[in-house]
Order: structure tokens, then sequence, then C-alpha cells
């Protein structure tokens, strides 16, 4: 079993590697990079690659890791109680089987993404610790205990918003998504966008890697808003001509699939100002 990218998706040869280490190690893969550099969109490709089902967990702020787990609903059951409901007997009619539990209860090996696990609360990784390590749980309303029929590959995304406990991050394998060089942003490109001509692409990925180069730039633009870029590009039929700028216009066509806040567009907005007053 191993994960040497698809057609669909560039993996370089260092993510390869950390994909394929974290298969023969049966760790977790701690993946972190930039938002929008294709870490969710990796254990999709593993999955589709290898071909196993993929189950997603989608971290928020508010999730807690019991609700991977198992969810018991105890308003449901004295409900039915106070209706005479039969299923009222059994406990496990009220057992709610979370992500983990779908992956360990599965028929054959599958992906379990833990997507941007720095959302949740900082005890989140720690309270997940014995059962990826394990790869069991004990379900305390049955008195059962779940494991995992195979052991699942499990893929973990995090955008880096908060540091991850050390006695979590030791159980992982890690590996951090870079931007893109210019070979390798050209690949992905192509894989999105085909038909783009030479010209036009030389073009806007100089123009794309100046803007995300500009210094006090307090949200660089990403590899899905790049795509997303030319997308527009191609829709609008523009050709190499059409992006070129002067020094009285800093800001890129259709800037706004590149920059996403005011104060990057006012920073290249205050550039043509400056430019235009040294003329």
């Amino acid at each position: 079993m191993k994960f040497e990218g698809t057609r669909d998706y560039v993996a370089t040869d260092d993510l390869t590697m950390a994909v394929n280490a974290a298969v023969t190690l049966e760790r977790p893969l701690l993946v972190k990079g930039e938002p929008g550099t294709g870490k969710t969109e990796l254990a999709r490709q593993v999955a589709d690659a290898l071909g196993l089902e993929i189950i997603e967990w989608n971290i928020k702020s508010t999730t807690k890791a019991q609700q991977g787990l198992y969810e018991y609903d105890a308003v449901s059951r004295l409900r039915d109680s106070q209706l005479g409901e039969e299923r009222v007997h059994d406990v496990a009619n009220y057992i709610r089987k979370g992500k983990l539990w779908q992956a360990f209860d599965a028929d054959q090996k599958v992906v379990l993404l833990i997507d941007e696990v720095d959302k949740a609360d900082i005890e989140f990784p720690n309270d997940l610790l014995q059962e990826l390590d394990r790869m069991e749980f004990h379900v305390y309303e049955t008195g059962e205990t779940i494991r995992a029929r195979h052991r699942p590959i499990v893929i973990i995304t995090s955008n880096n918003e908060k540091e991850l406990p050390d006695a979590f991050l030791r159980r992982c394998f890690f590996h951090y998504i870079r931007f893109p060089d210019p070979e390798t942003l050209r690949k992905i490109v192509e894989v999105h966008h085909p038909s783009i001509k030479d010209a036009l692409l030389t073009t806007a990925l100089t123009q794309f890697y100046e803007l995300r180069e500009q210094p006090g730039l307090k949200k660089k633009p990403s590899t899905s808003e790049v795509l997303d870029w030319l997308k527009l590009l191609l829709a609008e039929d523009l050709g190499p001509d059409d992006l070129k700028r002067d020094g009285t216009n800093a800001l890129p066509r259709l800037h706004g699939a590149l920059l996403k806040n005011e104060q990057d567009v006012h920073l290249f907005e205050r550039l043509a100002f400056m430019a235009r007053g040294q003329r």
C-alpha cells in the first residue's frame, strides 16, 4: 500500500515520502501549512489512490473529542421513557457513533481525516491520545470496548493557528507543506487548467509571485486562490497584455480573487500613489 500521488493532485517527493512513512509506522500523519495549500485534499487523494473509503471529521471551535467517539442522547431516552417506548430498555438505541467509531468499525481499512485540529480547544488533541495510540475506547453506557477492526490511515491537518501539545506531536509523523515553487505551481495549474496558454500562465505566475512577496502583505494568496484567479482570467478571455501593469495601477486584474482584506488592497493602492508622485 503505497501512495505515489494522483493525476489530479501534484504531490512532491517529500510529501509522498511523508504519507508512506506514516502508513508504514501506523502513526497519524500531521500535515501543516498555509490555508489553501491542499492539506484536506491530500487526504481525499490518498484515499482515492489507495482505493479506500474516507471518513471526514471537520473540527470546529466547539468540537469535543468525545463527539468523535460517540454521543449518548439522554434527552431522547428520557422522552421515550415518558411515552412508554419499548426501545428505551436498550441503551444502545441512544448511542450515536462518532467518526472514530465509524472508522474503527469499518469492514476494511479507511482513511480518517481529522481536519483543522487546531480550531478546537487546546485539550482536544490530548483527549484523543489514547484512542489514536491504542486504537480502542470504552463505551461506559454499554460497558463495551470498541477496537479498530482495521487500523485506519489517520491524516490530521492544522493551519498552525495554535500550538499542539508535545505528547500529541510525539505520536504523529509530521510534514509541513511548503508553498510550491514556480515549477511545481505550474504543474498544479496545468492539472486544473490544462488548456491554459503558456504565455498567459507565465505572465500570471510572475505577477502572482511578485504579489506574494510584497513586503507588508497581511495575507499572502494561496494555491487555491491563484487557481480561482486563473479561472477568472480564462473566463474573461484575457491575455498576457491585459495583465500588464504600470506604476499608476499596482493592483492586478480581478484582484478580489487574490487579496482578501482591505489592508492589502490599500497597500497596493498606496504603492501606486507613491509611484505616481515620483513621476
